[in-house]
Parts: structure tokens; sequence; C-alpha cells
């Protein structure tokens, strides 16, 4: 009986030292064992592991990216002017044993991240006028993005920290600045727009002066034109008259004209008197004379 106990026993401590030797890795994180205050393995791959049981303590961190967002703070620029910027960093731990003696702590590696961005935004921005900002194109705000990742990179990597990106999610003015900042885009556009509209109406003008130019021109031309045909239609005219009052057509000229004055004399219904002289009365009463 005695020695069922005592077998019992060791399986007791059997299983309780198995417990406390055993751990497992998961995906996306690092293990790091520490045994009397000093890192003796870290390990990455998923699994089962074992450690010394009671002196052998875990430490786990994110094998991943790590997507931090900062608070919105406010710098100056070159001109002195006060701007609101919020940022956000993606980063990771590329070297656990160095994160874990410098930081150790994800809440202490925010603190330094939070100070390296602030310091490099605050630089970089500090070279920058307020009015190139604010008119800055999305290609301006990703050169300053580049710059600041750069930057804050090279001042964590001691930590066993990596940056992959660091982007301004928002850059705007502070409340009581935004509206003399807005009024003074206003009256910047509105003195473009001016000079937008004068440049148009000096070329309607120009384009008009030169319509009415060719109109005139060509109004002149066909004045000219019309002259010449009134020329060419009198000299026409005159020229079928002198046919007409020529010796040998005179007399058919003259029979025409009066065939057309009777005509027009015995249309509706008229009583007309003519004198024993006309021409119609001769050829009323002898049409062969």
């Amino acid at each position: 009986m005695k020695k069922i106990a005592i077998v019992f026993v060791v399986l007791i401590v059997g299983l309780i030292l198995l417990a406390s030797s055993a751990y497992t890795v998961n995906e996306g994180e690092y293990v790091c064992i520490r045994r009397f205050s000093k890192i003796i393995e870290i390990k990455s791959s998923p699994g089962l592991n074992f450690k010394m049981p009671f002196l052998d303590s875990m430490i786990r961190l994110p094998n991943k990216q790590i997507a931090y967002d900062l608070k919105a703070s406010n710098v100056l620029t070159r001109d002195k002017k006060d701007m609101l910027i919020d940022n956000y960093v993606i980063w990771k731990i590329s070297d656990p044993l160095r994160f874990i003696t410098s930081v150790t702590f994800i809440s202490e590696a925010e603190k330094r991240i939070d100070a390296a961005v602030y310091n490099s935004v605050k630089n970089t921005m500090g070279t920058l006028e307020q009015n190139s900002i604010i008119n800055k194109k999305l290609s301006g705000r990703e050169m300053v993005d580049e710059a600041v990742t750069t930057e804050v990179g090279r001042q964590l990597s001691n930590y066993g920290i990596e940056v992959l990106d660091v982007k301004i999610k928002r850059l705007d003015l502070p409340p009581e600045n935004e509206s003399a900042v807005h009024k003074r885009m206003i009256s910047e556009r509105e003195k473009i727009a001016e000079q937008y509209r004068a440049e148009g109406e000096y070329e309607a003008r120009k384009i008009k002066n030169e319509v009415d130019k060719e109109a005139s021109i060509l109004i002149s031309e066909a004045k000219a034109m019309e002259q010449q045909l009134i020329g060419e239609g009198e000299a026409e005219y005159i020229r079928i008259l002198s046919e007409a009052y020529s010796d040998d057509k005179k007399e058919f000229y003259e029979f025409v004209r009066t065939i057309d004055a009777m005509k027009k004399s015995l249309q509706g219904d008229k009583t007309i008197i003519l004198p024993i002289d006309s021409p119609i009365t001769r050829y009323f009463i002898d049409p062969n004379s």
C-alpha cells in the first residue's frame, strides 16, 4: 500500500513537472525563454516545445505586423504656422532579443514610436511652408511619408523594431486658424479666376476684331462685285436699247411695246377712248398699216 502511494505521488509530481515544462508556440508569435533574467532561447516556429520547469519563464511577443495609431499632434511649419497632423505606423519586431533587452514591452515600444514619429514629422514639416503643404498634391504627401518612414526606422532600429510604413492619416489646420486660411484660399482662387476671366475676355475681343475685320473685307468685296454687276447690267441694258432703236428693229420694238400697252389697257370691264392718231388706234383700224 505504501508503494502504491509513493508511485502515485511520483506520477503526480511527474505530471506537474511535465505540465510546467511543456509550452506551445502559436502562429505569428515569438516565445522567449528566460532563465535567471537571461534569454537563453527564442522560438518562432509553431509547435510544442519544452523548458526547464520552475527555472525557466516565458515572454510572448507578436511575430507579425502591428498597426499603431498615434494621437494627433500640432507641428510648426517653416513660416511658424501651426498645423494638426495625425499619423499611423506599421511596424514589427525584427530582433526579439534586442527588443526584450531594450524596451521589453509593447507599451514601452509604442512610447518610443510616439517620440520618434513626432520628432521626425516636426523636423520634416519644419522645412515646408504652410501654403505649400496645403496646396501640395498627393505625390508631395507621399514624399513626406517616405522621408518620415526612413528617419523613424533609423531611430528605432536599435530597439529591434522594423518600421514598415509611416503614413499621414489626416493633415489639417487647427480650428482657430481654419477660418482665416479658408478666406485666404478663397481670395487667392478668386484672383486666379479673375485673371482667367480677363484673359478670356481679351481673347474674345481679339477673335471678335479679327472676325469683324474679315466681315468688313467680305462686305467690301461683295459691294465692289455688286457695282461691277450693276455696271455690266446697265451696259447690257443700254446695248439692248440701242439695238432695239436701230433702224431695222425700231418698228418691231414699237409693235411689241404697243401690244404690251394694249394688253394692259384692255384688262377688266373698261371703256377706252383713244385719239385717232394713237399708235394703238392705228392697229385697231388698220392692222396692216
